[in-house]
């Protein structure tokens, strides 16, 4: 009898193919129901990432709102703007001020005799630039015996001059180079030594006249007559245009500022002056009101724009009979009720009258959205203009003028917190015995003092002459304050003469760190215009905040202890003892800021239900891996065992027709 092979078709009894794929269809119905699951699970995924961009987009907008600035902002305008321009600050009283301008301040411009040529070598040595005050009368560009130089204090600056910049072009652009506060040009006159150097202050006013001491290189002389310059005495200079300040008068009371950009005249207005007024112009500080209206509309938006996203992957579609995909999902429903419990809790501690969205026409409706009521606004703004901040932003209100809020931090609660001060801040200082009214003084050539200011220590190079007390203190302060070991660290002195006749130098710095000290080094002895010195160090203030000691540093008090932990203060003067309550609050922007970093932090609920999602969905694709292993191995089983009865069918049919032919036959 003949075999037929096991793979042969050809008289197969069964179709092998068709079989195993039914019978796989009905092994495959799990893959459906985890393609079924994954599919939901990235709907949800999708869902809860476009919440997440709809709070990223309303902490966004929430978080420009914490700005004070955006709720206290004010206008100011100028009747003529030929004549001056104005800005006002959140500190700005609203209302109308008068102005009249009759001088511009302008800086100081020197102009040197002309040489033959601007390349020829002059002479060599150091030049000395001082600034500050003359006082005296001026004839064709020279000030008249009598005239006086008092040093602003600011600091005296030197450029050498040696062979490799002494002609006019090089002292030009060595004065430029040195970033001393003076322009050099030089300018052709067109006369018979055309070439003069021309000196421009780059600071305006009164006090930034310039004084230039030249000491000579004995090798190389001839500096000097070109550029030694003292109103009070030689003067190889000649003033084209005089150092002055503005003079104008607001509101009638005569004013004079070394500064066309006057920022401390009215309080909160900064006017920048371009012109003189030949009648007086009007300055009108208003209430910028448009830019709360537009801050509480876009708080509005925010919101909505938030809630809407929040609906729309929640609610449940009666007509269609459907939900949304979150659709009773805990994490949003949590979401909307911390949400709407921020917004409905009032605002405690702030100091003012306001303390609800509801007071300023801001109000839930029944579809949960948040409306606005313009015309309660309006009369907000009208009613509690500077109370609005308060809804919105952190602020901090003291009932004492001198007791200013500086900083919060996270730890810091909401709450009226009483202040006493048992110590104000002091500033280091150093004081002499010498009556120095009594005399004039004298510091001689190449005189220098080992200083220490606020822990830093420079040797101090004070300049050669004669002094009365008052240009004696000037001068040192402005040698003090012009090192630049001092000005690089921040710290700086004033020098003064008191009522003894004593100098008297005190450190700009309140608090322990600040300290002033001198000592001998070259020249003159310090013993000459101090006589015996005393020093005394600065202290920092002390205090209690809500009853708990605070943390002094310079004028700063900062609590440690109790709900006011991490609130900083200031303690600009005043008296010891009880000073009033300082209001701490944190506004609706503020708090919901907060609260959208909480939730969007790695640790917040939003990442947790998308990393929980994301771990689901990962974890689906392992069982389809190991899913479609185990249907693999199933459906070549299936294959083998249909295959084999195929083989057996076909055999038995073989035998079949093999026993009917033989039956057939007998």
């Amino acid at each position: 009898m003949a075999t037929t092979s096991a793979t042969s078709t050809v008289n197969s009894t069964l179709d092998v193919a068709s079989v195993v794929s039914q019978l796989m269809t009905v092994e495959q119905r799990p893959l459906t129901l985890l393609a079924t699951k994954e599919t939901s699970y990235q709907a949800k995924l999708s869902a809860f990432g476009s919440v997440q961009g709809a709070l990223g987009s309303f902490q966004t907008a929430v978080s420009g709102l914490t700005d004070l600035s955006r709720f206290q902002s004010l206008n100011a305008t100028v009747s003529d703007t030929s004549i001056a321009s104005a800005t006002a600050s959140s500190s700005a009283i609203a209302g109308t001020y008068s102005l009249a301008v009759t001088k511009l301040a302008q800086s100081q411009q020197l102009v040197a005799n002309g040489q033959a040529s601007s390349t020829s070598a002059i002479g060599s040595g150091t030049l000395t630039f001082d600034f500050g005050t003359i006082s005296g009368t001026q004839v064709n560009g020279k000030y008249t015996a009598g005239a006086t130089f008092t040093s602003n204090g600011n600091g005296a600056k030197t450029v050498t001059i040696d062979a490799s910049n002494n002609s006019l072009q090089g002292i030009r652009d060595a004065i430029n180079s040195a970033g001393i506060g003076i322009t050099a040009t030089i300018v052709n006159d067109g006369g018979a030594s055309p070439y003069r150097l021309a000196l421009t202050s780059n600071n305006i006013g009164a006090n930034n006249s310039i004084k230039i001491f030249v000491a000579e290189d004995p090798l190389a002389p001839g500096l000097a007559a070109v550029l030694a310059h003292d109103p009070a005495g030689t003067q190889n200079l000649t003033e084209t245009a005089a150092a002055q300040n503005a003079e104008f008068n607001v509101n009638g009371i005569a004013i004079s500022k070394a500064s066309n950009t006057v920022t401390d005249v009215i309080q909160g207005v900064t006017l920048n002056l371009t012109n003189k007024t030949t009648s007086p112009v009007n300055v009108t500080v208003t209430r910028n009101t448009s830019t709360i209206s537009t801050a509480v509309s876009s708080f509005v938006k925010a919101y909505n724009d938030l809630n809407s996203t929040l609906v729309n992957v929640s609610s449940y579609n009666a007509a269609t009979k459907t939900g949304a995909v979150l659709l009773g999902d805990s994490t949003i429903r949590s979401l909307q009720t911390q949400l709407r419990g921020i917004l409905n809790k009032p605002i405690g501690s702030t100091g003012g009258t306001l303390t609800t969205l509801s007071q300023i026409g801001v109000s839930f409706q029944k579809d949960g959205t948040l409306a606005l009521d313009s015309t309660k606004l309006t009369a907000a703004i009208n009613s509690n203009f500077n109370d609005i901040a308060s809804l919105f932003a952190t602020v901090g209100k003291s009932s004492d003028s001198l007791v200013g809020y500086s900083s919060a931090t996270a730890d810091t609660k909401p709450g009226s917190y009483a202040v006493n001060v048992s110590a104000l801040a002091t500033q280091g200082s150093t004081t002499g015995n010498v009556n120095l009214n009594s005399a004039s003084t004298t510091i001689a050539s190449g005189t220098t003092i080992n200083t220490t200011v606020d822990g830093v220590n420079a040797t101090v190079a004070l300049t050669a002459g004669t002094y009365t007390a008052t240009q004696l203190a000037a001068m040192i302060q402005s040698a003090i304050n012009g090192t630049a070991a001092f000005s690089s660290a921040g710290s700086s002195v004033a020098a003064t003469i008191d009522g003894s006749g004593f100098l008297n130098i005190t450190s700009k710095r309140y608090g322990s760190a600040s300290n002033v000290s001198l000592a001998n080094d070259l020249g003159t002895p310090v013993t000459n215009f101090m006589g015996s010195i005393s020093y005394t160090s600065g202290t920092d203030v002390a205090g209690t905040i809500d009853g708990f000691p605070a943390t002094g540093s310079g004028q700063n008090l900062t609590a440690n202890s109790g709900g006011a932990t991490g609130l900083k203060i200031q303690i600009n003067g005043g008296a010891l003892g009880a000073r009033g309550m300082l209001n701490y609050s944190q506004g609706y922007a503020y708090t919901l800021n907060n609260f959208a970093t909480a939730v969007l932090a790695n640790d917040g609920m939003l990442t947790g239900r998308t990393n929980g999602l994301n771990k689901s969905i990962a974890d689906i694709g392992k069982q389809r891996d190991a899913l479609n292993k185990r249907l693999a191995s199933i459906q070549a089983n299936y294959t083998a065992q249909f295959t084999a009865l195929n083989v057996m069918l076909s055999n038995l049919n073989q035998t079949q027709n093999f026993l009917t032919s033989q039956l057939a036959k007998l």
